[in-house]
């Protein structure tokens, strides 16, 4: 089947209870808005591409192993007690393997991941906050459970092998009977504050205006050919995986929708949802 939902979401404090998310209660309104959207849409599939878990140089690392699972560092706080934020999926192992082989039929570089090892309980991918935080809105407490598929681009790749390979991703999904979702794991420029970790620039005010008109002129495309000394002194780590969901749109058409844009602390977050143009 075609895939059936896209969306780009951020993956900072944003589950109610953790430590940050009150200061950002219109990108948790629109978590919840895109996981009801999702939930409604039934994926048999969820695929996360994000900046962080396992990255290779000069590839993009697809989880081959046979469960995902990570706990956050912030445990959720209700009534004085304590609880881990925790997602644990089964990873659809088959799409994986279609997926590489369609991104190597395309000449993107790709690689298989595995941890701990490459069969039985052993086989777990780890997960961490850039896939934790969205698959906690987007499938983690779904009944039933979706699978996973985690997707991780290095950054030395040039940029048409990320729309290349958001290509045949969704080729992949037209290609097997999974209801297919994309999820953008994409926190924006990290370098609006003087006292964050990247300090502060101008360029990243600059950066999260250009995705967000991209978002809302319904044009992904433009993030093709961008001003890398922006991108540079604006630090984000979203440029990636929505250039891996421009490519995908371009093979499945599906109409965006703007929802929210936050910057709480030093880095901005962005919500977009994309649903089938015959829909």
């Amino acid at each position: 089947m075609p895939l059936i939902f896209g969306c780009i979401v951020p993956h900072g404090s944003v589950i109610p209870g953790t430590p940050g998310a009150d200061a950002c209660a219109a990108t948790t309104a629109a978590m919840r808005e895109i996981g009801r959207r999702l939930a409604a849409a039934q994926p048999d599939t969820v695929v996360v591409v994000t900046p962080h878990g396992i990255r290779v140089d000069g590839a993009l690392a697809v989880s081959c192993s046979e469960r995902a699972a990570g706990v956050l560092d912030d445990p959720i706080t209700e009534h004085r007690e304590q609880r881990p934020v925790r997602v644990d999926l089964a990873v659809d192992r088959d799409l994986a393997r279609a997926l590489l082989a369609g991104a190597t039929a395309a000449s993107v570089p790709t690689v298989a991941a595995h941890y701990g090892a490459t069969t039985g309980p052993h086989d777990c991918y780890p997960l961490d906050w850039g896939a934790i935080v969205p698959l906690w809105f987007l499938g983690a407490r779904f009944t039933p459970r979706p699978r996973a598929v985690l997707v991780v681009p290095s950054r030395l790749l040039p940029l048409d092998a990320l729309t290349s390979f958001g290509r045949a991703l969704a080729g992949a999904a037209t290609a097997s009977e999974r209801r297919v979702a994309l999820v953008a794991s994409a926190d924006l420029a990290h370098a609006h504050a003087a006292d964050g970790p990247y300090g502060f620039d101008p360029a990243a005010a600059a950066f999260d205006a250009w995705i967000e008109a991209a978002v809302k002129d319904g044009d992904l495309n433009r993030l093709r050919e961008p001003d890398m000394e922006m991108v540079r002194r604006a630090a984000p780590d979203g440029l990636w995986q929505i250039l891996v969901l421009a490519g995908a749109l371009e093979h499945t058409p599906m109409r965006g929708e703007f929802l929210s844009y936050e910057r709480p602390s030093y880095y901005g977050m962005l919500t977009a949802a994309y649903a089938p143009t015959a829909a």
